[in-house]
């Protein structure tokens, strides 16, 4: 990626976090950039600080399991810019609670934004970008997409999922001008936390217990360096590196970690039945 005016770029997830962090750091290489959440106000809070220090950035209203509106989105970002470089297809939600305890309504939900949302924003940017033939998609997935991660099944199930359909793309894409990478961090301080509900447990409790977090400028710094090396899967920290390398190799190894994960977990409920 090197720094061009004519570099356009589609972030959803916007708001915050992550997507929040891209469109500054993108901003900072000139590239237009298109702020894209269903928290419309967190997006043109983001378009606006960008544009008061000289950048340039509009919000867009954008729910990702709608297939026609992220279409169409694309669609409107392409007539009024010329071109689309980058598709980061970054929005996600989690609930935090075994299997027992949710219904097939969490399912849904899940997969329709992490996982349909993803290959909504991918096919749609797709299409542009093998007729003007140059593109990057950059699928938000998650080591919980590497490794399996209990009580968070259903989040688990979509970045698998993610993993499998930007890899097999990436196959697709290249000989046609396009490449493809997926992401799969750690923590990162994000409002996902925040925001996820957490079915029989203390959130508070949970929050005690995740590890150090990644700070979201420091996780778009090292998404962007893996997408000027065009890496196909780009992991971090480096705790992620080294645990998703090993569990290939082993994957028993993990086991116990997974197993203590669970326990702790169960330690917190707050409802027994």
């Amino acid at each position: 990626m090197n720094n061009s005016n004519a570099k356009v770029a589609i972030i959803t997830g916007g708001a915050s976090g992550i997507g929040r962090a891209l469109c500054e750091e993108l901003a900072r290489m000139d590239a237009t950039i298109i702020a894209a959440d269903i928290n419309i106000e967190g997006a043109e809070e983001v378009a606006a600080d960008l544009n008061g220090r000289g950048g340039n950035a509009r919000a867009a209203a954008l729910d990702v399991t709608d297939a026609e509106a992220v279409k169409v989105l694309v669609q409107r970002t392409v007539a009024e810019n010329g071109r689309l470089d980058y598709m980061f297809n970054n929005a996600g939600i989690c609930v935090g609670a075994e299997v027992r305890d949710m219904n097939l309504k969490h399912f849904r939900s899940i997969l329709n934004t992490n996982l349909y949302g993803v290959i909504y924003g991918s096919t749609c940017a797709y299409e542009v970008m093998i007729k003007q033939g140059f593109g990057h998609i950059v699928n938000t997935a998650s080591t919980a997409g590497l490794i399996p991660m209990p009580v968070m099944v259903p989040y688990t199930v979509t970045k698998f999922g993610v993993v499998g359909f930007s890899k097999s793309l990436r196959l697709e894409a290249a000989d046609l001008g396009v490449k493809v990478s997926v992401v799969c961090p750690g923590f990162v301080r994000t409002g996902i936390f925040e925001a996820m509900p957490f079915l029989k447990v203390d959130k508070q409790k949970i929050f005690e217990k995740i590890p150090k977090m990644v700070e979201p400028n420091r996780a778009a710094q090292i998404i962007l360096k893996g997408i000027r090396k065009n890496k196909a899967v780009i992991v971090f920290p480096f705790s992620a590196r080294f645990f998703t390398w090993f569990y290939r190799l082993h994957p028993a190894f993990l086991a116990p970690i997974q197993r203590k994960i669970i326990g702790d977990f169960r330690l917190l409920r707050t409802d027994y039945e």
